[in-house]
């Protein structure tokens, strides 16, 4: 295993959801599907829908605060906000800037990372750097949407997939021997239009392109799951090769919760049994990028994750986006 001399590691998460529960069966109330079809084919029995007057920002200072209880760590110590996210509130300012507005972080410089479901894992890797480098001591890394707003609920294939919800992080420096070990991202745009939203400047967003469904998420199913059971464990073996570890050495799997059987098949390849994955997606279904850091998050408060494990975080997303990272816990 690398050892660093001035490792960063997450000193505390925290996740926060909205109250609000659509399951599968008050789906069937208003679309051609069942709970039984939607459960066999991804593992998601539920998911929160952020109400109307809820947004992105709202659901990241959520999970903010929950972080940074955890950490001991006051909003005025904070160097940096990264949020993550594809639902931003508004196009200006950006939703990190707004959170820092909430939370008084007052010393924060802030900015948006669009990496969709990757979006975590990049932004603790760019956070770890950073840390080591000696420019900052913590920084705070969200992942947060409200995807509910962005996809056609006339689209039985894809809007039964998503939810919403904030998870986040507090990166700081932790004793040698313990932190991020290392990480790896990647990024194939040639594949960006299997999973798209083309609405923006180029298309704006009008009632006859909300009427037609070319103004929300547009999913090439087949195309998506092909490429994620690769790129999943790929990017997790890559991390673990330059961590100077190797896939037994994994003691929690933290994946992006997507689909169960793209999670099945990135266990089965990195030879972790499921019993070592944690997995979520049956109450909160596809997140995005707050899918990786609620997980967690989850982990951590049920004791999955102990201090010294060996803890792998995987997701790949919509660009087309793949990352991992791979820490020991502090």
């Amino acid at each position: 295993m690398i050892v660093k001399a001035n490792p960063a590691g997450i000193l505390g998460t925290g996740h926060c959801v909205p109250e609000q529960v659509w399951t599968n069966e008050y789906l069937e109330t208003f679309l051609d599907t069942s709970d039984e079809w939607i459960r066999s084919r991804t593992g998601i029995g539920a998911r929160h829908v952020a109400p109307e007057g809820v947004n992105t920002s709202d659901l990241a200072t959520g999970a903010a605060k929950e972080a940074l209880e955890m950490a001991g760590v006051s909003p005025e110590d904070l160097d940096l906000i990264i949020v993550c996210t594809l639902t931003p509130d508004k196009m200006l300012p950006s939703t990190a800037c707004i959170v820092q507005a909430n939370l008084g972080a007052v010393n924060a410089a802030a900015f948006d990372l669009e990496a969709a479901c990757s979006g975590f894992a990049y932004g603790s890797i760019i956070a770890s750097q950073m840390i080591e480098n000696g420019m900052y001591d913590h920084i705070l890394v969200i992942g947060a949407e409200v995807l509910t707003r962005v996809i056609n609920w006339k689209d039985r294939s894809s809007c039964v997939l998503f939810g919403d919800g904030a998870g986040a992080a507090v990166i700081g420096r932790v004793p040698s021997g313990y932190g991020i070990l290392s990480g790896a991202m990647g990024a194939d745009g040639t594949g960006g239009d299997f999973l798209t939203i083309r609405s923006g400047i180029a298309n704006p967003v009008t009632d006859a392109r909300r009427a037609d469904g070319s103004a929300y998420a547009v999913m090439d199913g087949k195309e998506v799951y092909k490429f994620a059971v690769k790129a999943m464990p790929h990017a997790a073996e890559l991390a673990l090769q330059r961590a100077e570890l190797e896939k037994k050495d994994i003691d929690v799997l933290v994946p992006h919760q997507a689909n169960m059987r793209i999670i099945e098949s990135a266990a089965k390849r990195l030879h972790v049994p499921m019993e070592k994955v944690y997995v979520n997606i049956e109450k909160y279904a596809n997140t995005s990028g707050a899918s990786i850091p609620i997980a967690l998050d989850e982990a951590v408060r049920t004791g999955m994750v102990k201090r010294g494990d060996i803890v792998c975080l995987a997701g790949f997303g919509a660009g087309l986006t793949w990352a991992s990272v791979v820490m020991k816990w502090y």
